[in-house]
């Protein structure tokens, strides 16, 4: 299958790139490299893809319209997977317009270029953060009303509003995946696990914010697995959420890493604005409609993630 992955120089991007390559898909990444984190840590993404095999690689702003177009008709292929977005909730209270712009105005530039290349499917990936505040309860698919609480969730949520519309006007089956909160190796250098791991190797202190509430972390070869069924088994547009299904409190991730960094130094802050308490995927979707089941366990997924960075300082 011909793929295209934008934002295929990311975190995500980059591990599902290297997985359909080794499948023998024939893949193509647009990616702008935003310096919203180091540049030169998304080339070395892509000098990671490029030992997996060849590929076509675009840099473009996908807030280029008519080049976005042009190369999505350039490239035609069977299937695109859309994963580029600014991300991060605190950057997104700063600088909201920008949300507005690479998650949403990008979005429909890409879907708009899907519709009218003749594009099967798209996958389009959001985010846990669509939820808003909820309950101590597994979070199912119908439950996000519309109330986010962050600029970031906001745009997510209102670039799946133009997933339904561009799947309706072309035909297209457009699939969206909601993310629960990816981290393993290569992990964004802002996101909690990265950030934690990179201090306590330096013996820095790290913060936790409020009481740090609970996450559905999930490692990022679940998350790209999840993908690449939704590719394979799904054969109709839906929205689904791709998580581990198991919810981990400050307190579990705190004494995971604590195995690895025995004299963790700890300052507590308050609560920041747009973080939510808690997230929680109800799975039972993902396991109907793609055969989806996670196969990495926090412990082994931090203990990769470690491993993973004690040979890559550099690239913390």
């Amino acid at each position: 299958m011909k793929i295209l992955i934008t934002g295929g120089a990311g975190f995500i991007g980059s591990h599902f790139a290297v997985k359909m390559l080794k499948e023998q898909h024939e893949i193509a990444i647009i990616d702008n490299l935003h310096p919203y984190y180091s540049v030169d840590r998304k080339k070395q993404h892509l000098e990671v893809i490029k030992e997996a095999g060849d590929f076509q690689f675009y840099q473009t702003n996908l807030l280029d319209r008519d080049e976005t177009i042009n190369i999505i008709k350039e490239i035609s292929p069977e299937a695109i997977v859309h994963l580029a977005a600014l991300p991060g909730v605190a950057y997104s209270i700063l600088r909201p317009l920008e949300y507005i712009d690479y998650d949403v105005k990008a979005t429909v530039n890409v879907l708009e270029g899907a519709g009218m290349a003749g594009v099967k499917q798209v996958i389009f990936a959001s985010s846990s953060s669509v939820y808003g505040m909820m309950k101590n309860v597994p979070f199912r698919e119908e439950m996000a009303a519309g109330k986010p609480i962050s600029p970031y969730a906001a745009s997510k949520y209102a670039a799946e509003s133009f997933c339904h519309v561009y799947g309706h006007l072309y035909g297209m089956n457009v699939k969206i995946l909601r993310f629960f909160t990816v981290y393993g190796p290569w992990g964004r250098p802002d996101m909690a696990i990265a950030n934690f791991i990179k201090k306590l190797k330096n013996n820095e202190e790290i913060t936790i914010f409020g009481q740090g509430g609970s996450r559905d972390y999930t490692y990022v070869g679940d998350i790209v697995n999840g993908m690449g069924l939704a590719l394979k088994n799904l054969k109709q547009s839906a929205i689904i959420n791709i998580g581990s299904g198991r919810p981990i409190s400050m307190d579990q991730l705190l004494d995971e890493l604590r195995v690895y960094y025995p004299d963790m130094k700890i300052r507590t802050e308050k609560n920041r604005a747009g973080d939510v308490d808690r997230t929680w995927a109800d799975i039972s979707l993902a396991r109907e409609l793609l055969d989806y089941e996670p196969e990495v366990d926090f412990s082994k997924g931090i203990a990769e993630t470690v491993a993973w960075a004690e040979q890559h300082e550099d690239f913390l």
